[in-house]
């Protein structure tokens, strides 16, 4: 990092205000309980602490410490001390090993420098304006009450900002208070700027920052404090004197918060911005969830009204032994088709009419949902000052600005910046996509093993002496079946998932948000295969290339998969509710349970400490801040919470058409999931350093893709997969009421088998006597194909209109985008006239040109350099001064 240049007054007038006390930035809004998080000054706030355990006595610590860790370790803290952060070493004693925190506190000029380096935004004029969500605007406008709003306590003010600037602070709120001038939200991300790019041994060796020292085992832990303990106080107080962490635990994370909107800008305010459109986004989808889940369930219920009337399904269920049916595999006998009259009935819940309507509306649904999800995003990333943030404030990754081999001049801000060459990297993506393909291999070969487990485990049961087992061999084998694919697809997830964040810091991406689109596309490509394959199988391909009786195709020898005796429709929703629900269900016990069962061990191991002076029972009724923390688990970030809801949500669309009601499984599990994620957050995990993001990253071009793949796949489940289209045909050219429609479905086994097996037998299908198929099989693939046409047409044409009808901006957010504009402008003004830019001038040096870091030496060799503090604290002592 280069030396910043000298800071000189440019005369630029932001804007024209008064600074008041009642106006005050940062954490003086709202009355501040003692939180504890302080040096043994009372006074120096802690905003970072580091920790690490070592053995207490000379044996254990010459075999259980590595030399090499600990002079990382103290090369790491040095440098630190080196930078500027003030530190403060505290001992916890227990019976075999010594926990040592370090807490790390930022002085004024550290803060100040950084926050200039990583382009802080600080606030300019308090925003007036009332903030008022659609749902809330309808519900008035209907005279009808909102059961879903709450009066949250101590509301975080809106601001107008701008990137901070030393050397323009008397103008910005709440500059007369250095203490409370910066939130304690940025100050933890200046210090972890500064953790992040210190190195502590080689830099070509990638020894840089804290979080390979926690991978490394040098640090046990590294992380910002809580602001006071989530408990609401006994006795209760007024909601005003309320910290923020109890706030958030009281009208959001507790499960009587299940109807209500979630306070997101305390969110934001807590956790940032990140973690706050993750749940706008979370709380969006579900309140969408509920009319597709109406609709499904509507549409499932008159399944019931159909199957009552039904002629067809009353035709079978009356046919006694007319229609003898051919054996279904090789070993299996003849059956009267009326045996299945109760699975026929069940399959008509998932495939009748309705089904045409709900996959139009679901289709429709999720175009929509997402336009009007872009129009909230917009919203809210201007609300919270990221509007601008992957395009023009976001800065190099830490890792990426130590570690890359060359500087370039950015072409947009003028600014030296690191770089790595773009021929590399495309050499590393491509090895990471090779990776990929041979995973997707990998999940297909599993998906081949399940179809011939399915197969020879039907013909074992049916091969068993117990006469139920055996009349059920096909719907055992098939559930087993999906039970077992639930089970690899989870196991290949997590190995792929590590496998994954290996490839992608060693592609070496410049950015963050670019670091994890990429490791985000790598996961969804292999997870769309791992998850959706089987489902796609069963839908499109089972029981599609069987043969004919006497002509049975085979795959390594064993005769190919027939679809059950129900049809494929209800193997689909078998499949379905099996993945889908059994993954919710095992990822929703999982949150309740493991975290909670980690967080007993974790307490567990950091007791019992030693008892000295007496001072040992004091020291467990209240420990202090920093230890309270260190027993928390980690925070893991949003990308599993994003990968189970993108999931479900191509569960609920690309395969609607076979299972109406898992619009309502997804919706349960969200007002639950957002519960259980508030929860975590809240009182199991360690405090995340705040991140800024402007939207929901890759994740919503990925929402993209499934909601087209929705489309398509509805298509052709609805043509081909469902008896949709085969009783239209039926209806309009033989028989209006469908009688008939059963025989007309089945063919005659070839004279072959016939002369063969000395018998006749039935089997599904259009084809004559000798296994050639007949004139309606045409008809009917001409009919199913014009259908995909048509419908993918329609509900594409109808959603393009959508998309011209919903801006992507409000106008009342357009206006204040526009009002901002102008503000910028007017403060542009006066350095315009004076000629005063901030574009680089020709004598610089030219974008292209390329030059080798001279970082590339050894810490040993020399220090990094280091903000000129002493000139950093006499300007902002002038500056007060005056």
């Amino acid at each position: 990092m280069r030396r910043r240049g000298d800071q000189r007054e440019d005369g630029t007038t932001l804007i024209t205000m008064e600074t008041s006390p009642e106006n005050n930035y940062g954490t003086m809004n709202a009355v501040q309980p003692q939180d504890g998080n302080v040096f043994s000054d009372g006074s120096t706030r802690v905003d970072f602490v580091l920790v690490w355990e070592e053995p207490r006595s000379m044996q254990e610590e010459s075999m259980g410490v590595s030399p090499a860790h600990h002079r990382w370790r103290e090369e790491f803290l040095k440098r630190l001390r080196h930078s500027g952060l003030l530190q403060e070493q505290k001992e916890v004693l227990q019976t075999k090993k010594r926990i040592c925190f370090v807490l790390l506190s930022a002085p004024w000029s550290v803060l100040c420098y950084y926050a200039e380096e990583i382009s802080l935004r600080v606030p300019l004029q308090v925003v007036t304006a009332p903030i008022v969500n659609w749902s809330e605007q309808i519900l008035s406008k209907l005279s009808l009450p909102n059961l879903m709003s709450q009066d949250v306590p101590n509301p975080p003010p809106d601001y107008y900002t701008c990137q901070f600037r030393t050397n323009k602070l008397e103008r910005f709120l709440g500059s007369n208070n250095k203490d409370t001038f910066f939130k304690t939200t940025q100050r933890h991300q200046v210090l972890y700027e500064i953790l992040a790019r210190t190195p502590y041994g080689l830099v070509k060796n990638g020894e840089v920052g804290v979080d390979r020292l926690v991978n490394e085992q040098v640090f046990t832990a590294a992380y910002p404090l809580h602001e006071g303990d989530y408990q609401l106080p006994t006795p209760p107080v007024s909601p005003q004197s309320l910290s923020l962490r109890q706030i958030l635990y009281a009208y959001w994370a507790q499960w009587s918060c299940w109807r209500r909107y979630q306070p997101l800008d305390h969110i934001r305010e807590y956790f940032g911005e990140k973690i706050a459109l993750y749940f706008a986004w979370l709380g969006f989808y579900t309140g969408w969830l509920l009319p597709a889940s109406v609709v499904g369930t509507v549409i499932f219920l008159i399944g019931f009204w159909l199957v009552a009337t039904d002629i067809p399904a009353n035709e079978l269920c009356g046919s006694g032994n007319s229609f003898v049916m051919c054996p279904l595999c090789n070993i299996c006998s003849y059956w009267n088709y009326s045996s299945i009259c109760v699975t026929y009935k069940a399959g008509l819940l998932f495939d009748n009419g309705g089904t045409v309507f709900l996959s139009v509306f679901m289709s429709l649904w999720a175009i929509t949902f997402l336009e009007y999800w872009k129009r909230t995003c917009s919203s809210l990333s201007h609300r919270w000052d990221c509007s601008d943030f992957q395009d023009i404030e976001e800065r190099p990754r830490p890792e990426f600005t130590a570690m890359a081999p060359m500087t370039m001049r950015n072409p947009v801000t003028g600014a030296e910046e690191p770089y790595f060459p773009e021929n590399k990297r495309f050499n590393r993506t491509l090895t990471g996509c090779m990776v990929i393909i041979i995973m997707v291999a990998v999940v297909l070969i599993f998906l081949t093993g399940i179809i011939l487990y399915r197969t020879i485990l039907s013909i074992i049961i049916y091969k068993s002496e117990y006469s139920f087992f055996s009349f059920s061999a096909g719907r055992i084998a098939s559930f087993s079946g999906s039970v077992l694919n639930l089970l690899v697809i989870l196991l290949l997830s997590r190995i792929y998932t590590a496998l994954a964040h290996i490839l992608t810091r060693w592609e070496m991406h410049r950015t963050q948000t670019k670091y994890e689109d990429m490791f985000i596309l790598k996961v969804f490509v292999f997870q769309f295969v791992n998850f959706y394959s089987s489902p796609v199988y069963i839908a499109f391909f089972k029981g599609r290339f069987i043969g004919y009786p006497g002509n049975y195709n085979t795959l390594f020898g064993v005769r190919n998969e027939d679809c059950g005796a129900g049809g494929c429709l209800i193997d689909l929703a078998q499949e379905l509710l099996v993945i889908m629900v059994g993954k919710q269900l095992i990822n929703n016990i999982q949150e309740f349970i493991s975290p909670k069962v980690k967080s007993w061990w974790q307490k567990r191991k950091m007791n019992p400490q030693l008892k000295e002076a007496g001072q040992e029972a004091q020291r467990q009724e209240e420990a202090s801040p920093w230890e309270a923390d260190y027993q928390l688990l980690v925070c893991e970030g949003l990308f599993s919470e994003y990968l189970e809801m993108v999931i479900q949500f191509g569960f609920i669309t690309i395969f609607v058409a076979a299972c109406p009601l898992a619009p309502l499984f997804a919706l349960i599990n969200n007002w639950v999931e957002v519960r259980l994620d508030a929860q975590k957050f809240v009182t199991e995990y360690r405090r995340p350093v705040v991140e800024r993001a402007q939207d929901i990253g890759i994740w919503f071009p990925i929402l993209q893709f499934i909601a087209h793949m929705a489309v398509l796949s509805n298509a052709f489940l609805i043509a081909f997969t469902s008896s949709f289209v085969p009783r239209l045909y039926y209806r309009y050219t033989r028989d209006s009421t469908l009688s008939g429609f059963i025989n007309f479905t089945l063919a005659t086994s070839p004279l072959s088998y016939q002369q063969q097996h000395n018998t006749s037998c039935r089997y599904r299908g259009f084809r004559d006597e000798n296994g050639e198929y007949l004139p309606e099989y045409f008809h009917l693939l001409a009919i199913q194909l014009g259908f995909v046409i048509i419908f993918e047409h329609v509900v594409f044409f109808i959603g393009r209109l959508i998309d011209l009808m919903v801006p992507d901006v409000s106008e009342e957010v357009e206006m204040k985008i526009k009002r901002e504009h102008y503000m910028a402008k007017e403060a542009l003004a006066e350095n315009q006239s004076l000629g005063k830019t901030m574009i680089p001038g020709n004598g610089e040096a030219p974008p292209s040109e390329l030059r080798q870091r001279r970082s590339r030496i050894s810490p040993q060799e020399s220090d990094p350099p280091s903000p000129n503090l002493e000139e950093i604290a006499e300007e902002t002592e002038a500056i007060f001064s005056s």
